[in-house]
């Protein structure tokens, strides 16, 4: 039986799924690779990989996605590694920096800017970024180095605390899809596996490679930043969400 490809985000968010994956016995006839989230829709979308997690505002671009887990990389409040970093007065922003690894995060400041902020900047790939914030720039920053980098500014927005301070529904940044029919013993072995991985937690971050936060502050954000189950709250906020795209 040819073995199903797994793509999932290798953020320290993701550690209780790839937890989940590897060690629960749960879940065999895979292989994993691990990748930042835009490169988990490519695979998708060019069928270089059978399921992954997905940002969900990649999903528009990949045909015929269905989503096939009942977890996902949530957020209820303050996710923590989602952030706009700047030096100056949010008002007086006139060009973000977008962090182009996830393209949710790109979608999700925009509509931010455009529907609560009310500014209107010019916006740039964080890849022209010299290192240097001038007055009125700000830039975007995902995943694990945002730990790092928070200190640094004089002035962190928290892009799921400010959407859920706009619409009042939690945040969806990741699910899990495929876009061909998988079989339903899988599925449940898979969600299964995902759950057993979220029961976990605290075992999860054994697995974690080059900390740069220790290992009490990361269960500290698996458990209060990250909530992993895909509950009706969060469906109902993340199709409004992919409304405004």
């Amino acid at each position: 039986m040819e073995r199903l490809r797994i793509t999932a985000v290798k953020y320290y968010n993701t550690l209780p799924f790839i937890y989940g994956i590897t060690r629960s016995g749960l879940l065999s006839g895979f292989d994993l690779s691990l990748d930042v989230p835009s490169e988990c829709a490519r695979k998708l979308a060019a069928g270089e990989a059978d399921l992954g997690l997905i940002p969900v505002g990649a999903l528009p671009s990949i045909p015929d996605y269905r989503i096939i887990s009942d977890f996902c990389i949530g957020a209820v409040s303050d996710v923590q590694s989602v952030i706009l970093l700047t030096d100056s007065e949010l008002s007086s922003l006139t060009k973000i920096y977008l962090d182009t690894d996830s393209r949710t995060s790109v979608v999700l400041v925009k509509v931010l800017a455009e529907r609560l902020w009310k500014i209107n900047p010019a916006w740039e790939s964080a890849s022209n970024f010299t290192g240097a914030l001038k007055p009125g720039e700000g830039i975007v920053a995902i995943g694990d180095k945002t730990f790092s980098l928070r200190p640094k500014f004089r002035y962190c927005y928290d892009l799921a605390g400010e959407w859920i301070r706009m619409t009042g529904l939690p945040f969806v940044f990741a699910v899990w899809a495929s876009r061909k029919p998988l079989n339903d013993s899988f599925l449940r072995s898979l969600n299964n596996a995902l759950g057993w991985g979220v029961e976990h937690k605290n075992e999860s971050v054994s697995i974690a490679a080059d900390l740069i936060i220790s290992k009490e502050e990361l269960l500290s954000y698996l458990e209060q930043a990250i909530h992993y189950p895909l509950d009706d709250q969060k469906r109902q906020g993340m199709e409004l969400f992919l409304s405004m795209l």
